[in-house]
């Protein structure tokens, strides 16, 4: 574990623990448009089953969505990194697009701090930081960031705002803990492609790709039959309502990310 410590007068960061910090749990939930974001669900599981190679840009595109982000990101710490070079911005969203495919150091960085604690963080970043980085960016005036890992491989998913001071509050958290646990699942799927492809198995690569998809069309399906009925207007139900069916269809996709994400490495079954 680090000795980094974050400090805006030091190196432009503050890093605070969401599940410790009263404002946070304080703040008031956002009313949200839950047409808007079945769809932005529908199009990440569409993702997972059909275009896998693409899945970690959509869950930032997500994010942007389902959040009200002003940027989103993912980054992952690098194979044979160095300090100087430590951190890979694998997929950007909104304002902080152009920082795609960027290298950080290890020191200073909420990435690192976030990954030490090994719980989700509320984070800030002001001018202090870039100066020191030698870029030009927007300010953070508000962001979540959350780990996530797939064996010894650990990252972080994170979103930001770049003027409101309290853009998000704890159901933002929680649709970003899905988005964590999605976007581990999704590098280990890749990986496991590469590994089956690498070995000339493309009959078993394609098995465990429909097996994804099998698994994932239930609750898909439960998303879609609710989006359908919010954008036709035929639902009889409240928003409150509608929401509660898409949590229980998005909780059923979770709890299928966490089955495949506990599978031995290089399993592609789930009984």
């Amino acid at each position: 574990m680090s000795m980094f410590v974050a400090d805006p007068e030091v190196n432009g960061l503050e890093v605070v623990d969401i599940r410790t910090d009263a404002a946070f749990a304080a703040r008031k939930v956002h009313d949200r448009d839950i047409v808007t974001q079945m769809q932005g669900m529908q199009r990440l599981a569409h993702a997972f089953v059909e275009s896998p190679e693409t899945i970690l840009q959509e869950l930032v595109n997500a994010a942007v969505v389902l959040c009200g982000a002003d940027s989103a990101g993912i980054s992952l710490e690098k194979d044979g990194r160095t300090d100087e070079d430590f951190y890979h911005w694998v997929a950007t969203a909104g304002a902080y697009s152009g920082f795609l495919d960027a290298s950080l150091p290890r020191y200073p960085s909420a990435c690192g701090i976030c990954l030490d604690r090994g719980r989700p963080q509320l984070f800030r970043v002001n001018k202090k930081f870039f100066d020191i980085m030698g870029i030009e960016a927007p300010p953070v005036t508000d962001g979540i960031l959350l780990p996530w890992q797939v064996g010894e491989t650990r990252g972080t998913i994170f979103v930001m705002a770049h003027g409101r001071e309290e853009a998000f509050d704890s159901a933002d958290a929680q649709i970003m803990q899905t988005l964590a646990d999605f976007a581990a699942m999704a590098v280990r799927h890749i990986r496991q492609q590469r590994e089956l492809m690498t070995q000339a198995t493309a009959a078993a690569a394609a098995s465990m790709a429909n097996e994804l998809a099998h698994q994932i069309n239930n609750p898909l399906q439960g998303l879609t039959n609710v989006l359908y009925l919010a954008a036709e207007g035929e639902s009889g139900s409240d928003s409150r309502q509608l929401a509660r069916e898409a949590s229980e269809d998005l909780h059923r996709l979770s709890l299928l990310v966490k089955k495949l994400l506990a599978l031995p490495a290089g399993s592609a079954r789930v009984n």
